[in-house]
């Protein structure tokens, strides 16, 4: 066996291998502890999962469209996927992969001679990790129906034969054990604001505490009971003592701005994201820009958004300027004050949420990587924000009948919106969907959840097809752009687990696919 670790003489944020560590003379000392919680981290910054991999599956949604031609991407956006496709082959192995390594600290750590307050925290990250990585692929892949939930790998079963794994009969047990690993992990991890700079992005309490509660929201699809608990671990991220807020001065469109920057990253809404940099990290940053930059940098052009999105937004909400560029719309970009034009995009929209590093002259090799085909800024992009704890409370309480009023109008406030009296599911959607757009929130598994799925996209998608794409102030038709799609809820509810992942387990692929 050999177990990938990373160097402790760098700083936590360099996550590069540095190569395989022979297990008959590793576990030895907190070097070699440290090294271990490290390599929990990698696959966090690796493009298959939190780069563009589950963007693919995201990529589903009525929110955007792919953006480039791109045949398997295409297919599963229109439900007509085999499990062969390259583009969604590696998420389902990489998750397991980190589960694997939590499961080698887990067997090993609690009997080494180490200081017991690092040793409760890499247990704690340790648990995390593994909760946070089953999370993933368990609602992706698993369900309540005929298909069950996914194998589930701990210390007891990590070194049973290859193909003996099973699947549950039901994704609720899977559920019922991430809880279990968050609830190990809350006990034993610190708050946040206990780390230094070199240990940010860490597993904290707050981030286990926080999907604790979004668990039970999509265990709560399932079993209504739930919904009670969602609300209870809320509000444990409230009362952590760690000043877990929305950043809200009364400026809307400034404090939404900055929140999706580096200058925000790890101010009071940060619960969990992607450490990045320069350097390395997620690079959904620049897999949204327009594709080539406009002549000035690498960007991807996936991603776009939607028409109906854009609409969705109300008059005044200071979000939707943040979130989107629509022709004609003033960004700085490489020092320039430029007018949103695109020759590229289909949809006549970008997303202009993570592109505040892009604003200086000398961006690039500061806030911009200097490797176009690596196109990651200074930018940490979040995976799960305060904002969402406090809409899954309210989305909790309005499901058990109660009123979700004040979570939900701290959101709508911080946008510069009027409150809500008696919110129904119906304002809870709206709000979750302008609020957490284009992020890892996943608005295609909400409408999945919700039951709305099938409604939702037997609808076309539609864009601003401008009559000269390069000039901001050409006039515009709004046009298909991507036609209506036939979504089985008996079916599409869960995605094609990869045949290379079912070939070598021996279990079951989802049935339909």
């Amino acid at each position: 066996m050999v177990l990938t670790v990373n160097s402790c003489s760098d700083e936590f944020t360099n996550l590069e291998p540095i190569g395989g560590v022979s297990t008959g003379n590793f576990w030895k000392s907190e070097a070699d502890a440290i090294q271990a919680s490290n390599s929990l981290y990698h696959e966090m910054q690796a493009q298959n999962l939190f780069g563009r991999g589950f963007f693919w599956y995201l990529n589903a949604s009525d929110d955007m469209v792919t953006g480039r031609i791109r045949a398997d991407v295409d297919n599963a956006k229109n439900f007509i996927m085999n499990g062969d496709e390259g583009s969604y082959k590696n998420m389902y192995a990489d998750c397991y992969k980190v589960i694997r390594r939590a499961n080698f600290i887990l067997a090993n750590v609690p009997n080494m001679d180490i200081n017991e307050d690092l040793k409760s925290r890499i247990l704690g990250e340790a648990y995390f990790m593994r909760g946070f990585s089953a999370f993933w692929v368990a609602h992706m892949y698993g369900d309540n129906g005929t298909n069950g939930g996914v194998p589930i790998v701990t210390v007891e079963n990590m070194n049973a034969p290859a193909g003996s794994f099973e699947r549950p009969a039901s994704v609720t047990e899977n559920y019922a054990q991430i809880v279990e690993d968050l609830k190990a992990a809350a006990d034993l991890l610190p708050i946040f604001t206990t780390y230094g700079d070199a240990d940010k992005g860490r597993a904290h309490k707050d981030a286990a505490l926080a999907y604790i509660a979004k668990t039970y929201l999509y265990w709560a699809q399932y079993d209504n009971t739930k919904y009670a608990d969602a609300v209870t671990y809320c509000d444990a991220v409230t009362n952590s003592g760690s000043g877990r807020a929305l950043i809200d001065t009364d400026n809307p469109a400034e404090d939404y701005r900055l929140l999706h920057s580096a200058l925000k990253e790890w101010d009071t809404e940060y619960i969990w994201s992607v450490n990045s940099s320069a350097d390395g990290g997620s690079i959904l940053t620049g897999v949204m820009l327009e594709n080539k930059g406009w002549g000035s940098y690498n960007g991807w052009g996936y991603f776009q958004p939607t028409e109906e999105l854009y609409n969705e937004y109300e008059d005044g909400d200071a979000r939707r300027a943040v979130t989107i560029l629509k022709f004609g719309d003033e960004f700085q970009y490489f020092g320039e004050t430029r007018r949103y034009q695109s020759e590229n995009s289909l949809s006549g929209f970008q997303f202009n949420k993570y592109m505040y590093e892009f604003r200086d002259a000398g961006a690039i090799g500061t806030t911009v990587n200097t490797n176009g085909d690596n196109p990651t800024t200074a930018y940490n992009v979040p995976l799960l924000r305060y904002a969402e704890v406090l809409l899954i409370k309210a989305e909790a309480l309005i499901m058990q009948g109660q009123n979700g009023d004040a979570p939900l109008n701290l959101v709508r406030n911080r946008a510069g919106l009027a409150p809500i009296s008696n919110a129904t599911i119906n304002d809870l959607k709206h709000e979750r969907r302008v609020e957490l757009a284009g992020e890892f929130a996943n608005r295609h598994f909400d409408l999945v959840r919700w039951g709305d799925a099938q409604t939702v996209y037997a609808q076309p998608l539609h864009g601003r097809i401008h009559t000269d794409r390069a000039n901001p102030d050409s006039p515009y038709s709004s046009e298909i752009i991507w036609p209506a799609r036939n979504f089985d809820p008996n079916v599409n509810h869960v995605w094609p687990i990869p045949n290379t992942a079912v070939e070598s387990s021996g279990i079951s692929q989802n049935k339909g696919w």
